[in-house]
């Protein structure tokens, strides 16, 4: 049976959520919270971002409805970094409209992904699109989804970014069977970011993909921190360890975020948000301080023992 991520949500987050809520012109001001910079320019960023693979719901007033909620939340508690991906149905397309009527463009920090394999014109049309759909002039990471196309798209990429059009580049993976070819790629290739999954279930990114980011440079993004959600069904009924409160947990969404994050080589970690309930959880992540090193291999041996 799959264990919903409000099971382990503390009470009262939503309403008090709601309750912050005004209108787009009424934002409250960010709330602190822990930042990492980007290797290749200093830029820091907050440690909490955006995963929009849910996003891509079409029209639909009554869809977007929740999105836009979760997504000023997202800017409220001062999120900037919202990923996405013309892979994710109309995600791009929904996040463009929502942005514009929340008026928040200039306060984000925007990454989505090209993954053609029909050589640079169709990379090119490609990204073109991006810029309609999301309604910008300037997309701040472009990234080659896991790999498709990678050798016609990031040389498009680099002339983009010497144009301005592009802030950052990057590649992205979600499976360890690509490490490989990734590595690779990483290696000859001079980029801003990765993107790669890891999590206290899948920790194998740690092993040479981490530290060839640190040592080459590069920014890294986390993503499925939560083991694309199977992680819950490891920890249901079971309560939250005393110690986890000593790095600031309060809740299972948080003990994994600061262990994936916790990494020295990570930049941020991009949990999908669609639910008032996940953004404040989540952004509890980026509150008082991350496991340190010893405090890490206690959770890893934590959950080996699940």
């Amino acid at each position: 049976m799959k264990i919903s991520r409000r099971q382990f949500t503390k009470a009262g987050l939503a309403a008090a959520s709601l309750a912050a809520l005004g209108s787009s012109n009424t934002l409250a001001g960010p709330a602190p919270g822990i930042r990492k910079a980007i290797p290749s320019s200093g830029e820091t960023l907050p440690i909490i971002g955006l995963g929009t693979n849910r996003y891509g719901v079409g029209n639909s007033e009554k869809a977007r409805a929740p999105l836009r909620e979760a997504l000023l939340r997202f800017h409220q508690l001062g999120g900037t970094v919202i990923d996405t991906a013309p892979m994710y149905r109309t995600s791009e397309s929904v996040l463009g409209d929502l942005i514009a009527d929340l008026g928040i463009r200039d306060d984000l920090f925007l990454a989505t992904k090209t993954d053609r394999k029909d050589g640079s014109a169709g990379t090119v049309t490609q990204m073109d699109e991006s810029f309609v759909k999301l309604k910008t002039d300037t997309i701040d990471l472009m990234q080659v989804h896991n790999l498709r196309g990678w050798k016609d798209a990031l040389p498009v990429m680099r002339d983009w970014q010497q144009e301005g059009r592009i802030r950052y580049i990057g590649i992205t993976t979600s499976r360890a069977s690509q490490y490989a070819e990734f590595e690779k790629v990483m290696r000859q290739e001079d980029l801003d970011f990765i993107q790669v999954n890891y999590s206290l279930e899948q920790r194998e990114a740690a092993e040479r993909l981490l530290p060839l980011a640190a040592d080459r440079g590069m920014g890294v993004i986390i993503n499925r921190a939560f083991g694309g959600g199977r992680i819950f069904a490891e920890v249901d009924g079971r309560q939250l360890p005393d110690w986890a409160r000593e790095f600031g947990c309060d809740s299972w969404a948080q003990f994994l975020l600061k262990y994936a994050i916790g990494h020295p080589a990570a930049t941020l970690s991009i949990p999908g948000m669609t639910k008032l309930h996940h953004v404040d959880d989540n952004f509890g992540a980026a509150e008082g301080r991350l496991p340190n090193a010893d405090e890490r291999r206690r959770q890893e041996m934590f959950f080996d023992k699940l």
